[in-house]
Protein backbone atom coordinates (compact mmCIF):
# COMPACT_ATOMS: atom_id res chain seq x y z
CA UNK A 1 0.00 0.00 0.00
CA UNK A 2 1.42 3.40 -0.91
CA UNK A 3 1.81 6.17 1.64
CA UNK A 4 -0.50 8.53 -0.25
CA UNK A 5 -3.65 9.38 1.71
CA UNK A 6 -6.85 7.88 0.28
CA UNK A 7 -10.18 8.67 1.94
CA UNK A 8 -13.66 7.69 0.87
CA UNK A 9 -17.23 8.80 1.23
CA UNK A 10 -19.61 5.85 1.14
CA UNK A 11 -23.30 6.84 1.34
CA UNK A 12 -26.27 4.49 1.06
CA UNK A 13 -28.59 5.69 -1.74
CA UNK A 14 -31.85 5.32 0.16
CA UNK A 15 -32.73 9.04 0.11
CA UNK A 16 -31.21 12.51 -0.17
CA UNK A 17 -27.71 13.51 0.91
CA UNK A 18 -28.50 14.53 4.48
CA UNK A 19 -26.59 17.22 6.32
CA UNK A 20 -24.58 14.78 8.47
CA UNK A 21 -23.49 12.88 5.37
CA UNK A 22 -22.51 16.15 3.70
CA UNK A 23 -20.25 17.01 6.65
CA UNK A 24 -18.66 13.53 6.56
CA UNK A 25 -17.99 13.96 2.83
CA UNK A 26 -16.52 17.42 3.47
CA UNK A 27 -14.17 16.15 6.20
CA UNK A 28 -12.97 13.31 3.96
CA UNK A 29 -12.47 15.68 1.04
CA UNK A 30 -10.63 18.28 3.11
CA UNK A 31 -8.33 15.73 4.72
CA UNK A 32 -7.43 14.18 1.37
CA UNK A 33 -6.80 17.64 -0.14
CA UNK A 34 -4.79 18.75 2.91
CA UNK A 35 -2.51 15.71 2.56
CA UNK A 36 -2.22 15.83 -1.22
CA UNK A 37 -4.22 12.61 -1.49
CA UNK A 38 -7.46 11.43 -3.10
CA UNK A 39 -11.07 11.05 -2.00
CA UNK A 40 -13.09 8.24 -3.56
CA UNK A 41 -16.87 7.87 -3.78
CA UNK A 42 -18.51 4.51 -3.19
CA UNK A 43 -22.26 4.07 -3.40
CA UNK A 44 -23.26 1.39 -0.88
CA UNK A 45 -26.23 0.10 -2.85
CA UNK A 46 -26.42 -3.49 -1.62
CA UNK A 47 -29.89 -2.88 -0.13
CA UNK A 48 -31.67 -3.40 -3.45
CA UNK A 49 -35.15 -2.71 -2.10
CA UNK A 50 -34.31 0.74 -0.75
CA UNK A 51 -31.52 1.87 -3.11
CA UNK A 52 -32.82 3.91 -6.04
CA UNK A 53 -31.19 5.57 -9.06
CA UNK A 54 -32.96 8.82 -8.06
CA UNK A 55 -31.25 8.72 -4.66
CA UNK A 56 -27.86 8.10 -6.30
CA UNK A 57 -28.49 11.13 -8.52
CA UNK A 58 -29.54 13.22 -5.50
CA UNK A 59 -26.33 12.33 -3.62
CA UNK A 60 -24.10 13.12 -6.60
CA UNK A 61 -26.02 16.34 -7.31
CA UNK A 62 -25.72 17.41 -3.65
CA UNK A 63 -21.97 16.78 -3.57
CA UNK A 64 -21.43 18.66 -6.82
CA UNK A 65 -23.50 21.62 -5.61
CA UNK A 66 -21.47 21.76 -2.40
CA UNK A 67 -18.28 21.79 -4.45
CA UNK A 68 -17.01 18.44 -3.12
CA UNK A 69 -15.18 16.59 -5.87
CA UNK A 70 -14.16 12.96 -5.76
CA UNK A 71 -11.44 11.21 -7.74
CA UNK A 72 -12.31 8.69 -10.45
CA UNK A 73 -15.73 7.18 -11.07
CA UNK A 74 -18.26 6.49 -8.34
CA UNK A 75 -18.04 2.80 -7.40
CA UNK A 76 -21.12 0.61 -6.92
CA UNK A 77 -20.79 -1.76 -4.00
CA UNK A 78 -23.50 -4.01 -5.40
CA UNK A 79 -21.54 -4.61 -8.60
CA UNK A 80 -18.60 -5.90 -6.52
CA UNK A 81 -20.59 -8.75 -4.92
CA UNK A 82 -18.60 -11.49 -6.76
CA UNK A 83 -15.39 -10.14 -5.19
CA UNK A 84 -17.01 -10.10 -1.74
CA UNK A 85 -18.01 -13.77 -2.18
CA UNK A 86 -14.49 -14.64 -3.33
CA UNK A 87 -12.95 -13.20 -0.14
CA UNK A 88 -15.50 -14.98 2.06
CA UNK A 89 -14.58 -18.30 0.41
CA UNK A 90 -10.88 -17.50 0.90
CA UNK A 91 -11.52 -17.08 4.60
CA UNK A 92 -13.35 -20.43 4.77
CA UNK A 93 -10.50 -22.15 2.92
CA UNK A 94 -8.00 -20.63 5.36
CA UNK A 95 -10.00 -21.82 8.37
CA UNK A 96 -10.79 -18.27 9.48
CA UNK A 97 -14.49 -18.48 8.60
CA UNK A 98 -16.98 -21.33 8.42
CA UNK A 99 -20.34 -22.34 7.03
CA UNK A 100 -23.26 -22.17 9.45
CA UNK A 101 -26.37 -24.26 8.80
CA UNK A 102 -28.55 -22.96 11.64
CA UNK A 103 -32.18 -22.31 10.73
CA UNK A 104 -33.98 -19.12 11.75
CA UNK A 105 -35.91 -21.12 14.38
CA UNK A 106 -32.66 -22.43 15.87
CA UNK A 107 -31.17 -18.94 15.98
CA UNK A 108 -34.28 -17.58 17.72
CA UNK A 109 -34.15 -20.38 20.31
CA UNK A 110 -30.47 -19.58 20.85
CA UNK A 111 -31.29 -15.91 21.45
CA UNK A 112 -34.16 -16.72 23.85
CA UNK A 113 -31.93 -19.07 25.85
CA UNK A 114 -29.27 -16.39 26.14
CA UNK A 115 -31.81 -13.77 27.24
CA UNK A 116 -33.25 -16.15 29.86
CA UNK A 117 -29.75 -16.66 31.27
CA UNK A 118 -29.17 -12.89 31.38
CA UNK A 119 -26.65 -12.98 28.53
CA UNK A 120 -26.68 -10.81 25.38
CA UNK A 121 -28.58 -12.58 22.55
CA UNK A 122 -25.62 -13.67 20.42
CA UNK A 123 -24.78 -16.58 18.16
CA UNK A 124 -23.23 -19.35 20.28
CA UNK A 125 -20.77 -20.81 17.76
CA UNK A 126 -22.78 -23.99 17.09
CA UNK A 127 -21.10 -24.63 13.72
CA UNK A 128 -17.72 -23.07 14.52
CA UNK A 129 -15.86 -26.34 14.95
CA UNK A 130 -18.26 -28.92 13.54
CA UNK A 131 -17.28 -31.05 10.62
CA UNK A 132 -18.93 -29.83 7.39
CA UNK A 133 -19.90 -33.46 6.71
CA UNK A 134 -22.56 -33.02 9.41
CA UNK A 135 -24.31 -30.40 7.28
CA UNK A 136 -28.04 -31.07 6.86
CA UNK A 137 -29.20 -31.73 3.31
CA UNK A 138 -30.92 -28.96 1.36
CA UNK A 139 -29.93 -26.12 3.70
CA UNK A 140 -28.12 -23.14 2.22
CA UNK A 141 -25.52 -22.03 4.76
CA UNK A 142 -24.35 -18.60 5.75
CA UNK A 143 -20.65 -17.91 6.19
CA UNK A 144 -19.53 -16.61 9.59
CA UNK A 145 -16.17 -15.16 10.57
CA UNK A 146 -14.25 -16.88 13.37
CA UNK A 147 -14.02 -14.02 15.82
CA UNK A 148 -11.34 -14.19 18.55
CA UNK A 149 -12.89 -15.47 21.78
CA UNK A 150 -10.32 -14.17 24.25
CA UNK A 151 -8.57 -10.87 24.80
CA UNK A 152 -9.52 -7.53 23.29
CA UNK A 153 -9.98 -5.83 19.96
CA UNK A 154 -8.51 -2.33 20.13
CA UNK A 155 -9.23 0.61 17.83
CA UNK A 156 -6.75 3.47 18.12
CA UNK A 157 -9.07 6.18 16.87
CA UNK A 158 -7.86 9.62 15.79
CA UNK A 159 -10.86 11.29 17.43
CA UNK A 160 -12.12 8.90 20.10
CA UNK A 161 -8.70 7.78 21.33
CA UNK A 162 -8.01 4.16 22.33
CA UNK A 163 -11.29 2.22 22.28
CA UNK A 164 -11.25 -1.31 23.69
CA UNK A 165 -13.81 -4.03 22.87
CA UNK A 166 -13.66 -7.27 24.94
CA UNK A 167 -13.73 -10.12 22.41
CA UNK A 168 -16.25 -12.03 24.54
CA UNK A 169 -18.76 -9.36 23.42
CA UNK A 170 -18.11 -9.96 19.71
CA UNK A 171 -19.75 -13.07 18.24
CA UNK A 172 -19.06 -14.96 15.01
CA UNK A 173 -21.04 -12.59 12.80
CA UNK A 174 -22.25 -13.40 9.28
CA UNK A 175 -20.14 -12.16 6.37
CA UNK A 176 -22.05 -13.94 3.56
CA UNK A 177 -25.80 -14.57 3.69
CA UNK A 178 -27.40 -17.83 2.65
CA UNK A 179 -28.43 -16.28 -0.68
CA UNK A 180 -24.77 -15.57 -1.46
CA UNK A 181 -24.97 -11.83 -0.84
CA UNK A 182 -22.38 -10.18 1.41
CA UNK A 183 -23.29 -8.37 4.60
CA UNK A 184 -22.53 -4.67 4.91
CA UNK A 185 -19.79 -5.43 7.47
CA UNK A 186 -17.89 -7.66 5.05
CA UNK A 187 -18.45 -5.67 1.83
CA UNK A 188 -17.12 -2.48 3.42
CA UNK A 189 -13.85 -4.12 4.45
CA UNK A 190 -13.23 -5.74 1.07
CA UNK A 191 -14.06 -2.51 -0.78
CA UNK A 192 -11.92 -0.31 1.46
CA UNK A 193 -8.97 -2.69 1.07
CA UNK A 194 -9.31 -3.05 -2.70
CA UNK A 195 -9.75 0.71 -3.15
CA UNK A 196 -6.57 1.35 -1.19
CA UNK A 197 -8.33 3.42 1.47
CA UNK A 198 -5.81 4.57 4.09
CA UNK A 199 -8.08 6.70 6.30
CA UNK A 200 -11.71 6.05 7.26
CA UNK A 201 -13.46 9.19 8.49
CA UNK A 202 -17.10 8.56 9.40
CA UNK A 203 -19.74 9.07 12.11
CA UNK A 204 -19.15 7.61 15.56
CA UNK A 205 -22.29 5.52 15.15
CA UNK A 206 -19.93 3.21 13.19
CA UNK A 207 -17.51 2.77 16.10
CA UNK A 208 -18.80 -0.67 17.10
CA UNK A 209 -18.66 -1.68 13.41
CA UNK A 210 -14.95 -0.80 13.48
CA UNK A 211 -14.23 -3.60 15.96
CA UNK A 212 -16.00 -6.20 13.80
CA UNK A 213 -14.36 -4.89 10.65
CA UNK A 214 -10.92 -5.13 12.26
CA UNK A 215 -11.57 -8.84 12.81
CA UNK A 216 -11.99 -9.29 9.03
CA UNK A 217 -8.87 -7.20 8.31
CA UNK A 218 -6.87 -9.33 10.73
CA UNK A 219 -8.28 -12.58 9.33
CA UNK A 220 -7.18 -11.56 5.82
CA UNK A 221 -3.80 -10.24 7.00
CA UNK A 222 -4.67 -6.79 5.64
CA UNK A 223 -3.51 -3.48 7.06
CA UNK A 224 -6.23 -1.65 9.01
CA UNK A 225 -6.82 1.91 7.75
CA UNK A 226 -6.45 4.81 10.17
CA UNK A 227 -9.84 5.36 11.81
CA UNK A 228 -11.47 8.67 12.79
CA UNK A 229 -15.01 8.42 14.14
CA UNK A 230 -16.56 11.89 14.34
CA UNK A 231 -19.38 12.76 16.78
CA UNK A 232 -22.85 13.12 15.31
CA UNK A 233 -24.58 16.46 14.89
CA UNK A 234 -27.26 17.34 17.44
CA UNK A 235 -30.02 19.92 17.34
CA UNK A 236 -29.71 23.30 19.07
CA UNK A 237 -31.44 21.77 22.12
CA UNK A 238 -28.83 19.00 22.42
CA UNK A 239 -31.20 16.26 21.24
CA UNK A 240 -30.37 13.97 18.34
CA UNK A 241 -30.71 15.87 15.06
CA UNK A 242 -34.16 15.50 13.53
CA UNK A 243 -36.01 17.23 10.70
CA UNK A 244 -37.26 19.95 13.04
CA UNK A 245 -33.62 20.80 13.86
CA UNK A 246 -32.37 20.82 10.28
CA UNK A 247 -31.75 17.15 9.45
CA UNK A 248 -32.73 17.87 5.89
CA UNK A 249 -31.21 17.02 2.56
CA UNK A 250 -28.59 19.27 1.03
CA UNK A 251 -31.16 19.92 -1.71
CA UNK A 252 -33.41 21.56 0.92
CA UNK A 253 -30.64 23.97 1.92
CA UNK A 254 -30.16 24.91 -1.72
CA UNK A 255 -33.91 25.54 -2.05
CA UNK A 256 -33.82 27.68 1.13
CA UNK A 257 -31.35 29.97 -0.64
CA UNK A 258 -28.06 29.14 1.08
CA UNK A 259 -24.81 29.48 -0.82
CA UNK A 260 -22.66 26.35 -1.10
CA UNK A 261 -19.60 28.28 0.11
CA UNK A 262 -21.46 29.34 3.27
CA UNK A 263 -22.81 25.85 3.93
CA UNK A 264 -19.30 24.39 3.49
CA UNK A 265 -17.91 26.92 5.96
CA UNK A 266 -20.73 26.21 8.43
CA UNK A 267 -20.36 22.43 8.20
CA UNK A 268 -16.59 22.45 8.68
CA UNK A 269 -17.08 24.31 11.97
CA UNK A 270 -19.51 21.64 13.21
CA UNK A 271 -17.05 19.51 15.16
CA UNK A 272 -13.75 20.90 13.85
CA UNK A 273 -12.20 24.22 14.76
CA UNK A 274 -9.11 26.31 14.26
CA UNK A 275 -8.85 28.69 17.17
CA UNK A 276 -11.64 31.25 17.05
CA UNK A 277 -11.72 31.46 13.26
CA UNK A 278 -15.36 31.51 12.14
CA UNK A 279 -14.99 32.43 8.48
CA UNK A 280 -12.62 30.29 6.43
CA UNK A 281 -12.13 30.19 2.69
CA UNK A 282 -11.92 26.77 1.06
CA UNK A 283 -8.17 27.22 0.59
CA UNK A 284 -7.79 28.02 4.30
CA UNK A 285 -9.84 24.97 5.26
CA UNK A 286 -7.63 22.75 3.09
CA UNK A 287 -4.40 24.15 4.49
CA UNK A 288 -5.55 23.94 8.12
CA UNK A 289 -7.69 20.80 8.30
CA UNK A 290 -6.46 17.90 10.41
CA UNK A 291 -8.04 15.03 12.31
CA UNK A 292 -6.51 16.03 15.65
CA UNK A 293 -8.67 19.17 15.88
CA UNK A 294 -11.97 17.28 15.60
CA UNK A 295 -13.73 17.42 18.97
CA UNK A 296 -15.23 14.42 20.77
CA UNK A 297 -18.47 16.13 21.78
CA UNK A 298 -21.49 16.31 19.48
CA UNK A 299 -21.83 19.67 17.72
CA UNK A 300 -25.10 21.59 17.69
CA UNK A 301 -26.82 22.69 14.51
CA UNK A 302 -27.92 26.31 14.73
CA UNK A 303 -29.98 27.81 11.89
CA UNK A 304 -29.42 31.38 13.14
CA UNK A 305 -25.64 30.96 12.91
CA UNK A 306 -25.93 29.44 9.44
CA UNK A 307 -28.14 32.32 8.32
CA UNK A 308 -25.76 34.97 9.66
CA UNK A 309 -22.81 33.23 8.03
CA UNK A 310 -24.72 33.03 4.76
CA UNK A 311 -25.46 36.75 5.02
CA UNK A 312 -21.72 37.41 5.28
CA UNK A 313 -21.06 35.32 2.17
CA UNK A 314 -23.88 37.08 0.30
CA UNK A 315 -22.35 40.48 1.01
CA UNK A 316 -18.83 39.38 0.09
CA UNK A 317 -19.83 37.62 -3.15
CA UNK A 318 -19.46 39.58 -6.39
CA UNK A 319 -22.69 40.95 -7.87
CA UNK A 320 -22.48 38.97 -11.11
CA UNK A 321 -21.66 35.74 -9.24
CA UNK A 322 -24.58 36.29 -6.87
CA UNK A 323 -26.96 36.90 -9.77
CA UNK A 324 -25.73 33.69 -11.40
CA UNK A 325 -26.37 31.81 -8.12
CA UNK A 326 -29.88 33.27 -7.97
CA UNK A 327 -30.64 32.23 -11.55
CA UNK A 328 -29.21 28.75 -10.88
CA UNK A 329 -31.58 28.40 -7.90
CA UNK A 330 -34.79 29.28 -9.79
CA UNK A 331 -35.39 25.81 -11.32
CA UNK A 332 -35.57 24.36 -7.79
CA UNK A 333 -38.21 26.80 -6.52
CA UNK A 334 -42.00 26.63 -6.86
CA UNK A 335 -42.80 29.17 -9.56
CA UNK A 336 -39.08 29.57 -10.23
CA UNK A 337 -39.20 28.63 -13.93
CA UNK A 338 -41.83 31.32 -14.53
CA UNK A 339 -39.60 33.92 -12.83
CA UNK A 340 -36.62 32.72 -14.87
CA UNK A 341 -38.62 33.27 -18.06
CA UNK A 342 -39.09 36.95 -17.10
CA UNK A 343 -35.35 37.59 -16.76
CA UNK A 344 -34.34 38.92 -20.15
CA UNK A 345 -31.23 41.01 -20.77
CA UNK A 346 -32.98 44.21 -19.62
CA UNK A 347 -34.14 42.71 -16.32
CA UNK A 348 -30.78 41.01 -15.84
CA UNK A 349 -29.04 44.38 -16.20
CA UNK A 350 -31.48 45.90 -13.70
CA UNK A 351 -30.91 43.08 -11.19
CA UNK A 352 -27.16 43.49 -11.55
CA UNK A 353 -27.44 47.25 -10.98
CA UNK A 354 -29.66 46.69 -7.92
CA UNK A 355 -27.50 43.91 -6.45
CA UNK A 356 -25.36 46.08 -4.11
CA UNK A 357 -28.50 47.36 -2.37
CA UNK A 358 -30.33 44.01 -2.46
CA UNK A 359 -27.55 41.90 -0.96
CA UNK A 360 -27.03 44.28 1.98
CA UNK A 361 -30.56 43.48 3.16
CA UNK A 362 -30.64 39.71 2.48
CA UNK A 363 -29.29 36.73 4.39
CA UNK A 364 -30.38 34.14 1.81
CA UNK A 365 -30.99 34.02 -1.93
CA UNK A 366 -34.72 33.68 -1.19
CA UNK A 367 -34.63 37.00 0.69
CA UNK A 368 -32.64 38.45 -2.20
CA UNK A 369 -35.29 37.25 -4.65
CA UNK A 370 -38.03 38.66 -2.43
CA UNK A 371 -36.26 42.02 -2.33
CA UNK A 372 -35.96 41.99 -6.12
CA UNK A 373 -39.68 41.46 -6.70
CA UNK A 374 -40.15 45.11 -7.71
CA UNK A 375 -37.95 44.39 -10.74
CA UNK A 376 -39.79 41.19 -11.65
CA UNK A 377 -43.34 42.55 -11.45
CA UNK A 378 -45.64 43.61 -14.30
CA UNK A 379 -47.45 46.95 -14.15
CA UNK A 380 -49.58 47.75 -12.37
CA UNK A 381 -47.51 46.27 -9.56
CA UNK A 382 -49.15 44.66 -6.52
CA UNK A 383 -49.04 47.00 -3.51
CA UNK A 384 -49.15 45.43 -0.06
CA UNK A 385 -51.36 46.68 2.77
CA UNK A 386 -48.70 48.73 4.58
CA UNK A 387 -47.58 50.39 1.36
CA UNK A 388 -51.19 51.09 0.38
CA UNK A 389 -51.65 53.02 3.62
CA UNK A 390 -48.90 55.40 2.52
CA UNK A 391 -50.70 56.09 -0.76
CA UNK A 392 -53.51 58.12 0.76
CA UNK A 393 -54.56 61.43 -0.83
CA UNK A 394 -51.28 63.07 0.22
CA UNK A 395 -49.22 60.13 -1.00
CA UNK A 396 -51.01 60.06 -4.34
CA UNK A 397 -50.41 63.81 -4.82
CA UNK A 398 -46.69 63.28 -4.11
CA UNK A 399 -46.67 60.49 -6.73
CA UNK A 400 -48.37 62.73 -9.31
CA UNK A 401 -46.14 65.73 -8.64
CA UNK A 402 -42.94 63.67 -8.78
CA UNK A 403 -44.04 61.91 -11.98
CA UNK A 404 -44.40 65.35 -13.61
CA UNK A 405 -41.03 66.58 -12.35
CA UNK A 406 -39.00 63.43 -12.95
CA UNK A 407 -40.37 62.98 -16.46
CA UNK A 408 -38.50 66.02 -17.68
CA UNK A 409 -35.06 65.88 -16.03
CA UNK A 410 -32.31 65.89 -18.67
CA UNK A 411 -30.15 63.10 -17.20
CA UNK A 412 -31.35 60.04 -15.25
CA UNK A 413 -29.23 58.84 -12.35
CA UNK A 414 -29.47 58.23 -8.61
CA UNK A 415 -27.89 61.64 -7.99
CA UNK A 416 -30.10 63.60 -10.39
CA UNK A 417 -33.32 62.00 -9.16
CA UNK A 418 -32.29 62.56 -5.54
CA UNK A 419 -31.78 66.27 -6.28
CA UNK A 420 -35.32 66.50 -7.67
CA UNK A 421 -36.91 64.66 -4.74
CA UNK A 422 -34.99 66.68 -2.12
CA UNK A 423 -35.91 69.96 -3.81
CA UNK A 424 -39.59 68.89 -3.91
CA UNK A 425 -39.52 68.05 -0.18
CA UNK A 426 -37.88 71.37 0.72
CA UNK A 427 -40.30 73.39 -1.41
CA UNK A 428 -43.24 71.68 0.27
CA UNK A 429 -41.75 72.03 3.76
CA UNK A 430 -41.65 68.22 4.13
CA UNK A 431 -39.04 65.95 5.67
CA UNK A 432 -37.37 63.75 3.06
CA UNK A 433 -38.86 60.58 4.61
CA UNK A 434 -42.40 61.93 4.18
CA UNK A 435 -41.74 62.06 0.44
CA UNK A 436 -39.51 59.02 0.09
CA UNK A 437 -41.94 56.59 1.75
CA UNK A 438 -44.92 57.13 -0.61
CA UNK A 439 -42.40 57.12 -3.46
CA UNK A 440 -41.08 53.72 -2.32
CA UNK A 441 -44.62 52.36 -1.92
CA UNK A 442 -45.55 53.41 -5.45
CA UNK A 443 -42.37 52.05 -7.06
CA UNK A 444 -41.88 48.77 -5.17
CA UNK A 445 -45.30 48.02 -3.64
CA UNK A 446 -43.63 47.77 -0.22
CA UNK A 447 -42.41 49.87 2.67
CA UNK A 448 -38.87 48.43 2.58
CA UNK A 449 -36.49 48.22 -0.35
CA UNK A 450 -32.92 49.07 -1.31
CA UNK A 451 -32.12 52.81 -1.17
CA UNK A 452 -34.94 54.66 -2.91
CA UNK A 453 -32.65 56.60 -5.25
CA UNK A 454 -30.95 53.35 -6.27
CA UNK A 455 -34.45 52.00 -7.00
CA UNK A 456 -35.17 55.02 -9.21
CA UNK A 457 -31.86 54.63 -11.05
CA UNK A 458 -32.41 50.91 -11.68
CA UNK A 459 -36.05 51.21 -12.82
CA UNK A 460 -35.22 53.95 -15.32
CA UNK A 461 -37.24 56.99 -16.33
CA UNK A 462 -40.11 55.37 -18.27
CA UNK A 463 -40.89 52.62 -15.74
CA UNK A 464 -40.57 55.01 -12.78
CA UNK A 465 -42.94 57.60 -14.24
CA UNK A 466 -45.44 54.93 -15.34
CA UNK A 467 -45.50 53.32 -11.85
CA UNK A 468 -45.98 56.72 -10.18
CA UNK A 469 -48.93 57.48 -12.47
CA UNK A 470 -50.40 54.00 -11.76
CA UNK A 471 -50.23 54.67 -8.03
CA UNK A 472 -51.71 58.15 -8.38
Amino acid sequence: MSDAVVTRFAPSPTGFLHIGGARTALFNWLYAKAKGGRMLLRIEDTDRERSTPAAVDAIIDGLMWLGIEWDGDAISQYERAPRHREVAEELVAAGRAYRCYCSQAELETMRETARAAGRPPRYDGTWRDRDPSEAPAGVKPTIRIKAPQDGETVIDDQVQGRVVFPNKDLDDFIILRSDGNPTYMHAVVVDDHDMGVTHIVRGDDHLTNAARQKIIYDAMGWRLPVMAHIPLIHGSDGAKLSKRHGALGVDAYRAMGYLPSALRNYLVRLGWSHGDAEILSTDEMVSLFDLASIGRSPSRFDFAKLENLNGHYMRSTGDAELLAALEALLPYLPGGPAIAARIDETVRAQLLAAMPGLKERAKTLLELLDGAQFLLSDRPIAIDEKAQALLDATGRKIATDLADQLENIPEWSAASTEAVVRAYAETGGLKLGKVAQPLRAALTGRTTSPGIFDVLAVLGRDETVARLRDAA
